[in-house]
């Protein structure tokens, strides 16, 4: 496993190994998705794969994060995530993605009618926003957990984590384990 700090649970675990992977590939990166499955079961399903991820024999609890195809750039996050359907071994997911942000007392300011586009540009030229980047992680059992980094505050020491931190992105995600 990397040097992730050791987490209360293994959801938490899998989150802040995920941001530690997408920290070490740098900024402006696109999404990420990630399948969490339950390590002990990889170990002796797929004893190869786990042999090429690194897992060390004594790593038989928790979640193993396994990064999939490239979230595709040409069409809206949410109408791809819904798009997807998890085979049964697959215990959750996680995604990672860099956005824009803006203080809530920028909120107040925000003109209202704007185009989807307009508003975008609106808050990239605004002089209070902030770069983070979120790993939002969900399991088939409805737990959740996310992680926040600000690029201003690019350190492992400073990353936020909750299980409530970006509420809609955790509903699309849970989405794609309904049937």
């Amino acid at each position: 496993m990397s040097n992730t700090p050791m987490a209360a649970n293994p959801l938490t675990r899998a989150v802040l190994e995920i941001d530690e992977y997408a920290s070490g590939l740098g900024w402006d990166q696109p999404a990420r998705l990630f399948a969490l499955v339950d390590t002990a079961r990889l170990r002796v399903q797929e004893p190869s794969l786990a042999a090429q991820l690194g897992l060390e024999e004594s790593e038989t609890t928790g979640l193993t994060p396994i990064e999939q195809d490239e979230v595709p750039t040409d069409k809206p996050l949410d109408e791809f995530l819904a798009t997807i359907a998890w085979p049964d071994a697959v215990a959750g997911c996680a995604l990672t993605v860099e956005r824009l942000m803006l203080p809530p007392s920028a909120e107040a300011q925000v003109p209202q009618g704007l185009s989807e586009a307009k508003l975008a540009r609106w808050v990239a030229d605004h002089p209070e926003r902030q770069e983070v980047r979120m790993t939002v992680a969900v399991l088939r059992d409805g737990s959740r957990e996310s992680a926040l980094r600000l690029r201003e505050k690019d350190a492992s020491t400073e990353v936020l984590t909750g299980a409530g931190l970006v509420p809609g992105l955790a509903e699309a995600l849970s989405a794609t384990f309904e049937e």
